[in-house]
């Protein structure tokens, strides 16, 4: 059966990269099988506006020539991507199209492509693949048969924008918090109405699809309370039209930097190397600086040093003259993590 192929594919696609959310991403090849002779979109041109979409009547002619029976009811999806324009959208895919005519082998499929108004621009039929299409950030198993087909104008309007505030705006390590997801229009800068269906993620869905639904309340707002351990994972939050999503927003949400740095001598002669050790509460991969005091309020850098991926870290002081001599530990703001200050230790210099 296909599923064997698709799982096989799988285990023999290399990895390249890694996606938002840790997931690697799997480099497919289009299907052996797939054959496309016609592309036909029913317009080229569509006006849209704000939460709706367009359908737009597609037909496309091909055959697919497993050989096996349980491919007969084989879905395609076709692709388009930008080819010029300013909307979010970079490309978009029709919904599962059916076969209506011929054989599997030789035969007609015939479904919708709904356009949204975030794909404000023009796109170009690239390719068709084999279905049934995922999201567009995961997709699926193979990539799309190249099929250089008919432009399409899209003029979007009124388009929605996802916001998102988290309460607190910092949140503490290991403790709960609430996102509160807004969806407004670009045009009017104003929410939307009640009752919008959207998809909230916690990291798999945010980088592969299907997060579970929601629907907003008052003035197009969700409150939506995550637990400590969604803190450390990529949230999300997406606006779905068949079988792509209208647009999306994507974050981590903001920790302390709980930092920590004790000097390997507490005095030591003016000029000396004196190595400070430290870390970073779930850090690795950031930096940090020794900062010293100068005057009353003036803190500057006097070294910096790499944050290992076990979070600790290594700094060297160097006392500058006799006597007690303030030093900090700061950390610039990493990634999701926010800036900040280890407790200020003394070095003297003899």
């Amino acid at each position: 059966m296909r599923i064997r192929r698709v799982l096989a594919a799988l285990l023999a696609a290399p990895l390249a990269g890694v996606m938002l959310g840790g997931a690697p991403a799997a480099q497919a090849s289009p299907d052996p099988y797939l054959t496309i002779s016609q592309v036909t979109l029913a317009r080229t041109s569509v006006a849209v506006s704000g939460l709706n979409t367009y359908p737009i009547n597609v037909t496309v002619k091909g055959g697919y020539h497993s050989g096996e029976p349980g491919d007969d009811n084989v879905v395609l999806n076709v692709v388009l991507e930008r080819t010029g324009g300013t909307g979010p959208r970079d490309s978009i895919v029709s919904a599962d199209l059916k076969r209506s005519g011929g054989t599997v082998e030789n035969g007609t499929w015939t479904g919708r492509l709904n356009v949204a108004s975030t794909a404000n621009g023009t796109f170009k039929v690239t390719g068709v693949m084999t279905g049934p299409y995922g999201s567009p950030g995961s997709g699926t198993p193979v990539d799309p048969t190249p099929y250089a087909g008919q432009t399409i104008t899209v003029k979007g309007t009124n388009l929605p924008k996802i916001t998102a505030s988290v309460n607190p705006k910092v949140v503490p390590w290991d403790k709960p918090y609430t996102i509160t997801w807004a969806v407004t229009n670009t045009a009017t800068g104003k929410p939307y109405g009640s009752q919008i269906p959207i998809g909230l993620g916690v990291d798999t869905p945010c980088a592969e699809g299907g997060s579970p639904m929601y629907k907003t309340g008052t003035n197009g707002l969700i409150t939506k309370s995550y637990t400590a351990s969604d803190g450390g994972a990529l949230n999300c939050a997406h606006l779905y039209a068949d079988p792509y999503y209208i647009v999306g927003q994507w974050l981590f949400v903001a920790h302390p930097a709980i930092v920590s740095a004790v000097p390997s001598k507490t005095s030591a002669p003016v000029g000396t190397v004196v190595p400070v050790n430290g870390s970073v509460y779930r850090v690795g991969g950031c930096s940090v600086q020794l900062q010293r005091l100068y005057g009353a309020s003036q803190w500057r850098s006097v070294s910096t040093a790499p944050v290992r991926q076990s979070g600790r870290f290594t700094v060297n002081a160097q006392p500058a003259y006799k006597g007690q001599i303030p030093y900090r530990v700061y950390f610039p703001a990493c990634g999701s993590i926010v800036a900040g200050f280890s407790k200020t230790f003394y070095i003297r210099g003899t």
